[in-house]
């Protein structure tokens, strides 16, 4: 709709869809904060992670799942909560889990215990057969370096197995996986895998705001991004169209942005001047 209003706005891929994923993280919204985030955000979000364990200690998660799926969110729980109930052989009681929770949505991850890859694609098989898998990449522990390599190995072999798509580790801080301690995006990691694996079915952790703008300078505007923040949903769609400083220049025609730098730089200097 805006497009008819504003020129030179990217095209955003209309819900349900494939690309331009937005993943919101709930990291344990009471119920009068879940409506708020719908009645603004649901519009712009595709899908709710119900953050790490947040889920066994969360009230009225069920409520919660309904609110969230009647405004076609699709809400799922965190990868960690998968692996605790595999470290302890309870596999079979987190898919009856899911069955009572009614979540058709499943993220199989191994970034806090290891599981062998070859019995990690077999646990991907087999919920692909009736849910919607997402499987996460990559390790959690900043000391632990995951070549390139094994990356894209992985990652392909997830995807074969019947992933929809692969998660980039990046954890709710952003600061392991595809980024440095310090948060800035590892590019030579991201460009090995980007050359190998479809990025259209990779969705990158990226809850800061500085990650967001160097993914959507890289892929544009539909690029999928996740672990992002309830009150960063709509900034971040700001950022996606170009109406944030961030990413201003990004859309406009290369003369209008020119024209404009050109401006602002003679601006400056009449102020110098003055």
């Amino acid at each position: 709709m805006i497009n008819a209003i504003l020129p030179h706005i990217p095209e955003r891929d209309l819900k349900p869809r494939e690309n331009g994923v937005t993943m919101m993280m709930d990291k344990g919204l009471g119920l009068r904060e879940t409506e708020n985030f719908i009645e603004a955000s649901a519009h712009l979000t595709d899908l709710v992670k119900f953050g790490f364990g947040t889920s066994m200690v969360s009230k009225n998660l069920e409520e919660k799942i309904r609110l969230y799926q009647e405004a076609g969110l699709r809400p799922y729980l965190g990868g960690t909560l998968f692996e605790a109930f595999y470290a302890r052989n309870c596999l079979d009681d987190y898919l009856r889990l899911l069955d009572r929770l009614k979540l058709d949505l499943v993220e199989v991850s191994d970034g806090s215990i290891i599981i062998p890859h070859k019995e990690k694609c077999k646990i991907i098989k087999r919920l692909a057969k009736d849910r919607t898998v997402l499987s996460e990449v990559g390790s959690k522990d900043s000391g632990i370096i995951v070549s390139p390599f094994k990356w894209v190995s992985w990652m392909r072999a997830e995807l074969n197995a019947g992933s929809w798509k692969v998660i980039a580790e990046g954890r709710e801080a952003g600061n392991v996986g595809v980024f440095r301690p310090n948060g800035t995006a590892h590019t030579l990691l991201i460009n090995h895998i980007i050359a190998r694996i479809d990025p259209t079915k990779i969705l990158w952790e990226a809850p800061q705001k500085n990650q967001q703008v160097w993914f959507i300078k890289l892929f544009g505007a539909n690029v999928n991004l996740g672990n992002i923040g309830p009150n960063d949903v709509i900034p971040l769609e700001c950022l996606r169209l170009g109406l944030r400083g961030d990413t201003f220049f990004d859309f406009l025609p290369q003369d209008y942005a020119e024209r404009l730098r050109h401006v602002n730089d003679d601006d400056s200097l009449d102020l110098a001047e003055a």
